[in-house]
C-alpha cells in the first residue's frame, strides 16, 4: 500500500469539500471518477471529513451540514433533485380529490405541490410562499396561507401568529418535510420556530405523510420535531438503513420508496 503525502489528501478533501457545498452533497462513485482514486479511498476521506463535523455521511455519500446550520434554499433545491421530484408524484398519490392539506415549508413539500397541479376541490393551508405560488392559480385549489413573520431566506411563515393561525384549522392530511431523521426514526430541523409551526401542523391533521430523501437519514440536527409514531407514511426514494427500517416497523409507518 502507497503511503499517499499529507498535501496531496489535503488538497483531495479541499476538492471534497468545494464540490459538496457547491452541490449539497456528494456522492463516492461520482468523486472516485472525477478524482481518480478508488472508492475506498474516498470513503475514508468522507469519514475524516465527517469526524471534523465539516461534512455528515450519508448511504453512498456525504452531505454538507453543521450540525446547527442548514443549507441555503437553493443548495437544498438542488440536492437529490430528481428524486424529490418523484417522492412529490407518490406522496400526491395518497391525496384523494376533495382532501383538506397542510404543506409545511421544503423543497421536497414543494416537490408535492408541483405534483398536486392537477387535482380536484382541494384545501391547502401552507406556510410556505413557495407552495402557495405553485397552486395559487389553480381553479379547483383553495390556498390558505398562514399569517407570521415570513422568513427572508426561503419565504417560510414561522412564528406565534403561524402557529396560532394552523391551530383553527382541523384538516385531513399533513403534508411535511424535515431536514433530518435520526437512525430511531426521530425528526429533526435546525430552526425552532420552524419546528414549533410543523409540530402545531402535524398536531391538526387526521393522517401525516413524512416526505424525505435518503440523504435525510442519519444526518444531524439539533431540534426534535416528532418520532415515527406520529406519522402515518413515510415517502421517500430508497430505504436502506435497517435500523430506521425497524422503527418504522415497530412505529406502524408504512414506507413507499419510489425505487423499489
Amino acid at each position: 500500500m502507497v503511503t499517499e503525502l499529507p498535501e496531496v489528501v489535503a488538497r483531495r478533501q479541499q476538492r471534497i469539500l468545494d464540490l459538496a457545498r457547491h452541490t449539497g452533497s456528494v456522492a463516492v462513485d461520482t468523486l472516485a471518477s472525477e478524482l481518480g482514486v478508488t472508492p475506498q479511498t474516498i470513503r475514508r476521506d468522507l469519514n475524516l471529513l465527517a469526524r471534523r463535523a465539516l461534512l455528515s455521511r450519508v448511504h453512498g455519500g456525504a452531505v454538507v451540514t453543521s450540525g446547527v446550520d442548514n443549507l441555503d434554499r437553493e443548495a437544498r433545491r438542488q440536492v437529490a433533485a430528481e428524486a424529490k421530484a418523484r417522492i412529490g408524484v407518490a406522496a400526491a398519490a395518497l391525496v384523494p380529490n376533495g382532501a383538506s392539506l397542510f404543506i409545511n415549508i421544503g423543497t421536497t413539500t414543494e416537490a408535492i405541490a408541483r405534483a398536486l397541479v392537477d387535482h380536484r376541490n382541494l384545501l391547502v393551508v401552507t406556510n410556505n410562499l413557495n407552495v402557495a405560488d405553485i397552486l395559487a392559480d389553480r381553479p379547483t385549489i383553495e390556498v390558505v396561507v398562514a399569517g407570521g413573520r415570513v422568513r427572508a431566506s426561503d419565504r417560510a411563515v414561522v412564528g406565534a401568529l403561524a402557529i396560532d393561525f394552523i391551530r383553527g384549522f382541523r384538516v385531513d392530511i399533513a403534508l411535511i418535510g424535515a431536514s433530518a431523521v435520526d437512525h430511531d426514526g426521530t425528526l429533526l430541523d435546525f430552526d425552532i420556530d420552524e419546528v414549533r409551526v410543523s409540530q402545531t401542523i402535524i398536531a391538526q391533521a387526521r393522517s401525516v405523510v413524512l416526505a424525505a430523501d435518503r440523504s435525510k437519514f442519519g444526518r444531524a440536527a439539533p431540534v426534535r420535531i416528532a418520532d415515527l409514531t406520529q406519522i402515518d407514511h413515510l415517502v421517500t426514494d430508497r430505504l436502506d438503513d435497517p435500523a430506521l427500517t425497524a422503527a418504522c416497523a415497530a412505529a406502524g409507518t408504512r414506507v413507499i420508496a419510489t425505487e423499489e
